[in-house]
This record gives C-alpha cells, structure tokens and sequence, in this order.
C-alpha cells in the first residue's frame, strides 16, 4: 500500500462549489430553456472534470486537501480528495451529466412546471453530495448531509399535489430525525475525544472511550446514517419519495441520497469507528444482521409491488444492504464487493429508473401488469432493462456479477457462511422480481403496443448508454475511471494491510 502524502489543493473546493455557482445562472435563465439546460450541463462536465484530474493523484497515494474555516482550535470545515472520497466522487459526478441530460429530454416532453427550481435542487444535490465525498472530518459531513436533505425536498414534492406534499413531509421527517441523531453522535465524539477528523482505520482516541459510551455511539451514528442507508425499519420514506418525477427517483436511488448513506456506513466503519473496535465489541454483525434482514425482507417486499418505480424502489432497499454488509464483513474481498457495489449498483438502478421514465413518457404506464408486449415497441428500452436486471440478479458478463463475486469471497473470507447463503437467496429473489417484467415485455402480447415508438434520443441514449456501460465494467472493472485498484486502495487503508 502506497504510503498516504496530503498535499495543499483547491481542487476539492471547486469540485463542491461549481454547480453552486450555476444555481443563480439557471434561476436567471428561467425563461430561456436553451441557456438554463446548457450551464446545468456545463456545470456537471466542469465538476466531473475536476474530480477526475484528482484520481491519478489518489491512486499514486496523495490527497489533496483544503481548510474551508478553522472554528475551533481542534476543529474546522475542511475537505480531503482521499480514495474513497474519490471513488464516491467520481460515480456521482458522471452519472449527474449523463441525468442532466436525459432531465432534458424528460422535462422538455412533459412540459414540466418549474424548470428552473427543478434543474437548480438539481446541482444543489450534487454540491452537497461532492461535498460529502470530500468532507475531511464529522463536522464537514453533517454539514453537506443535512444541506443535501433540504435540497432534495424540492425535487420530491416537485409536482405539487397533494400526495407529493405527503411524501415530501415524511421524507423530511424520517431525514431530519437521523440527521438529529447524527449531530448528536458527532458532538458527543467531539466532546469525548476533542476532534472528529476521519482516519483510515478509525479514530485512534476511540480505543479510549468505555464500552458504554462506544455502544450507544455506534447506536446513533447508525441510527443517522441507517435512514438515507434505508435499513429496515428505517426504510418506508424511500417507496412513498417515488412520487417524485423519474429522473429524481434516479438521482434518489442512483447517485445521491441513498448512496450518501451507505457511503456514510463505509466512513463509520472504515474511519470513524475502524475494525478493531466494531469487532472488539461484536458491533460489526449487528450490521449484518441489520443488513442481511433488509437484503431478504426488502426482496420480498419487492414481489407485491405492482408499480414499477415502487418495484424498483423495494430493490434499491435490498442492494443498498450489499454495501452495508460488505462493510460489515471487514475482510478485504468483503470490503472491495461492498464498495464495487456502489457503482455497479449506481448504474444499473439508474438505467431501470431511465427506462421506467421513458415507459411513462411514452405510453404513460406505470404498473407492471400494464406493460404486456412493450418490448416490442420499445425495445432499445427493455432490452437496456433486460440488461439491468441480469446485472442486479448478479450474472456475468454484467457489472452487478462483479461485486456480488467479492461479496461472497468475503463472506468466505469472514467465515460467514450465512452471508453467503443470504447472497444467494438474494440472487434468485432478483431473478423472480425482475425476469417476469422482462417476460411480460417481449413474450406476452398485447393490442396497445404493435408498432416501435421509442421515447426521445435525449431519453434513449442515456439508458443505452448506461446498459452499454454496465457490460464495459463487468469485463474490465479497472476500466476508465480505476473503481477496482481504487476500491482495493481503500481496502487495504481501512484493514492496514
């Protein structure tokens, strides 16, 4: 392992701010569609930019680094590019253009209200989440977390209705409530330990702390985290948020405020808590109970759905536990599945959700049971979907094989049989949620769906592109943008090895 050097660089901070400076330049562009659409895209491609000229840097061991404002003698706002920062930064910051662009599309046909507010919670979302990415200590963290609970809140009652409304304010109830509890932990391990910075494989002060007080942390940092992480019971705002307009489901599920939350879960472990403690005091296999008991109830849950969005929704919920429980496992395969799953699942969750919103568009179908015959005319769509969900069940040559792989090598590794055992229950759960959608699609016939009718190319490529994508990273999971060696540097930070 390369040894780590920090070096001074504003790179971090212009990663995180970019698309706040295009909010004012979309809200003044409200009446000139062309223009707001054109800084949201330049916005994203400079953000992704930025954080890519980061990843050679990480991968030869440097983190850049800046001090935002020193508040207390031990304490500041400050951000660290470190590996894992990185890795999450830069799935979230390429799949917002390839979102930004399909917005477009989806926007334009349905002629949505409020544009503007739309595509402006939009870059606040991704400001936040970069700023998560990055943060360099608790302070940081909760300060982006709870800023991108309130930027999201606008997408989700986007369409104003009354149902919206009631989504809206039972998604800030479940959220807000954990983001209490999380600024409660923070300040009881300020308190405690006199500074909150995150160190690969934990915080060294905490080897102090009695067992009591390490519990009922550990209590309230997965309490805050377990929400946007959606870990059963801490789940049922995230079916009733898919109201929310499909490219936002996609941002919810796919690039932002969920994958905040087991990104949270990977920090805890890895440089908060670290694994020494977590198995010291047994802590890291309540997180695979927690986890193995949303991976399979969620699955199931999965089955009487009918709406589509909600079907995925139930999905989410269960792969997200993949994450947690990779990180549970503390074994360097286990923690590399877990943190492959960050993207493999990013992708192909957002290419469902992609394909789900061109079934509205195009034929305004939102239930499973109506979707009899519409790969026939939409089949770059279904089959974009086919492909997805071979890679959520977890077959090659798809990504989602990937990660699921090292998942089970570190069930093996952590002689954790149940783990295993649950992967593959898993597996075959996705299988029957999934596969009869496809079935439904190209093998039943239907009346209403007898000539081709895709929706928009500003729809349409984005899906394949993402289908397309997830085969390229399934092949070569090192490939563009290094998630594997980085995956494997984080790994090898967190354990020590």
């Amino acid at each position: 392992m390369n040894s780590i050097t920090i070096y001074e660089s504003i790179v971090p901070l212009l990663a995180v701010v970019v698309s706040m400076v295009a909010i004012p330049l979309i809200l003044i562009s409200s009446s000139q569609p062309k223009l707001r659409e054109f800084w949201t895209l330049a916005a994203s491609i400079v953000k992704f930019s930025l954080v890519f000229s980061l990843l050679p840097g990480v991968l030869d061991g440097k983190v850049a680094a800046t001090e935002i404002v020193q508040l207390f003698p031990n304490i500041s706002l400050s951000l660290k590019a470190d590996a894992l920062g990185v890795f999450f930064g830069l799935i979230s910051s390429f799949l917002w253009i390839i979102t930004s662009i399909y917005s477009i599309g989806y926007v334009r046909i349905l002629k949505e209200k409020h544009q503007a507010r739309y595509f402006a919670s939009f870059a606040l979302c991704i400001s936040s989440t970069l700023g998560i990415a990055f943060a360099g200590n608790l302070l940081t963290f909760i300060i982006f977390y709870e800023l991108l609970t309130v930027a999201t809140y606008p997408l989700v009652i986007h369409k104003g209705t009354t149902v919206a409304i009631k989504a809206g304010r039972k998604y800030l109830v479940y959220t807000l409530t954990a983001g209490v509890l999380l600024v409660a932990a923070i300040a009881v391990t300020s308190q405690m330990i006199g500074q909150v910075e995150f160190q690969a494989g934990g915080i060294s002060e905490f080897k102090d702390l009695s067992p009591l007080t390490i519990k009922v942390l550990f209590v309230l940092f997965v309490g805050g985290l377990g929400v946007k992480a959606a870990i059963i019971p801490l789940h049922s705002w995230l079916p009733t948020a898919m109201i929310a307009p499909t490219p936002v489901s996609a941002l919810l599920h796919a690039v932002a405020v969920v994958k905040s939350g087991v990104f949270g879960i990977v920090r805890l472990v890895g440089f908060v808590f670290g694994p020494e403690i977590l198995s010291q005091f047994g802590l890291n296999g309540v997180l695979v109970i927690l986890a193995g008991f949303t991976i399979l109830v969620s699955s199931l849950l999965a089955f009487s759905e009918n709406n589509l969005k909600g079907r995925l929704a139930y999905s989410t919920i269960s792969h997200l536990s993949y994450i947690v429980m990779g990180a549970a496992l503390m074994s360097p395969s286990g923690l590399i599945g877990g943190l492959l799953h960050i993207v493999n699942h990013a992708i192909l969750k957002i290419t469902l959700f992609f394909c789900a919103g061109a079934i509205y568009v195009n034929f305004h179908k939102e239930k499973i049971t109506e979707l009899n015959g519409i790969g026939r005319a939409m089949p770059w769509t279904m089959g974009a979907f086919t492909l997805a969900s071979i890679g959520l069940v977890g077959i090659p040559p798809v990504n989602g094989f990937m990660s699921k792989w090292y998942l089970g090598l570190g069930a093996l590794e952590s002689g954790q049989i149940i783990v295993l055992i649950i992967l593959l229950i898993s597996g075959l759960l996705n299988a029957g949620y999934f596969f009869p959608i496809v079935y439904r699609a190209f093998f039943k016939e239907s009346e209403e769906f007898k000539s081709s009718k895709e929706a928009s190319k500003w729809m349409v490529v984005p899906l394949v592109f993402t289908a397309v994508l997830s085969i390229l990273i399934g092949v070569k999971p090192d490939l563009f943008f290094k998630f594997f060696p980085l995956a494997v540097q984080i790994s090898q930070e967190i354990l020590g090895v």
